[in-house]
């Protein structure tokens, strides 16, 4: 009889036959060391905050900041109606008549400048558009004439 009959010869009714597989045997590797990783911690001065109800101890003599009041705004009264007017500061109103001042120079200035030319290419327009004009009137009464003679044909 063969392994395998015999094997099978053996085994009791009623039981499971599991063959055991014939493995080879495992490889030898050799086992790798890795090196442990060194972090790069960030570092930085800490800073010092005092606390809000911070209060100088007693007997301590403290410094009196010299406060200068600040003039009020110059303004203008307008007596009719009893309204105090705060008046711009030099700086703002100079900044706003320069301005000002060069808006209506330069509007001036190419204004005299384009209107010339404006002009020649107004006529060169208009030129163009009654050319246009003229030809599609020609071809629009060419196309009737035509039309009129081949009705005058067909009616005969």
């Amino acid at each position: 009889m063969s392994k395998k009959l015999q094997l099978l010869a053996q085994v009791t009714p009623g039981s499971i036959y599991l063959p055991t597989p014939n493995l080879p045997k495992a490889l030898d590797l050799p086992r790798m060391t890795l090196k442990q990783p060194v972090p790069d911690v960030p570092a930085y001065k800490p800073m010092i905050i005092p606390p809000s109800d911070l209060e100088a101890p007693e007997g301590v003599k403290t410094e009196e900041e010299e406060k200068t009041e600040t003039p009020a705004p110059p303004s203008l009264k307008i007596p009719i109606i009893d309204i105090q007017m705060p008046i711009p500061e030099t700086a703002v109103v100079v900044t706003a008549v320069t301005t000002a001042v060069i808006a209506v120079t330069t509007t001036t200035v190419t204004q005299s400048l384009f209107e010339p030319i404006k002009k020649k290419v107004q006529k060169q327009l208009q030129s163009k558009v009654d050319a246009w004009k003229k030809k599609r009137k020609e071809k629009i009464s060419l196309t009737k004439s035509k039309e009129n003679e081949e009705n005058l044909k067909k009616s005969k």
